[in-house]
């Protein structure tokens, strides 16, 4: 196992992880998009960004987009490298405010958890889209891991807490058991040239209506492109 450096709220450093990781000229078969924050007080990274946003949505577009070639050479016919991004229930409440990306009108630490793990599970089906497009030997599945017993809930009310520690062992699962769909989609045969999929329980269903929207996929990697500054190449495609 080997460690490099990123911090998925910093543009800077995603693009410096990126050139490390170029530098060794590795083959990339598995991607996982797993970083986020959940409730936190109204702020904004270092790149101006609201946090949820930024951190849970736009760093794992920009470091997918910038990691594309990698997987590309090295995925096959037979064994297709893989992105797997992990989204959440709170994405069938959420709403996508494109012309209020950022919640600058109106902050809500629900509604921007909500609006930024909705942009995942958009954004995850225009990626595979674009996928099939090019004819990549590359999926992207998108992960709902259920209710886990992390620290992400610190941001919680007191009360929350409480009610947490004290049903915890009844009603969370464990973080084993969280990440046992974020393993089947990264490794199983089942989903061998699979994209496109909403897993829980390591079985396909549906996620909210609102994530089929083509046309509220393309609005949003066209947005999301010029957020974090990169080419939107894909704009040219159906």
């Amino acid at each position: 196992v080997e460690f490099l450096y990123c911090d998925l709220a910093s543009m800077k450093s995603i693009r410096q992880f990126v050139q490390q990781f170029r530098a060794k000229n590795c083959p990339l078969h598995v991607l996982v998009n797993n970083a986020g924050v959940m409730l936190v007080p109204e702020r904004k990274t270092e790149d101006g960004f609201e946090e949820h946003f930024g951190l849970n949505y736009l760093g794992h577009f920009l470091l997918t987009n910038l990691l594309l070639d990698a997987l590309k050479q090295s995925g096959t016919h037979s064994h297709n490298a893989r992105i797997i991004t992990v989204s959440s229930a709170t994405h069938y409440v959420g709403k996508l405010h494109l012309n209020d990306l950022q919640s600058r009108c109106s902050y809500s630490p629900h509604g921007a958890y909500a609006q930024s793990k909705l942009a995942l599970v958009l954004f995850t089906y225009r990626l595979q889209h674009l996928l099939t497009a090019n004819g990549s030997h590359v999926t992207a599945n998108v992960v709902d891991p259920g209710v886990v017993n992390t620290e992400l809930y610190k941001h919680v009310f007191w009360v929350v807490k409480l009610v947490k520690w004290m049903t915890a062992w009844l009603f969370f699962k464990t973080p084993e058991e969280g990440a046992s769909t974020t393993i089947y989609a990264a490794v199983s045969p089942e989903v061998e040239g699979a994209g496109g999929c909403y897993l829980y329980n390591e079985e396909r269903t549906n996620s909210a209506d609102v994530t089929y929207d083509e046309e509220l996929q393309r609005r949003l990697w066209t947005e999301s492109c010029k957020m974090v500054g990169i080419s939107d190449e894909a704009s040219r495609l159906p």
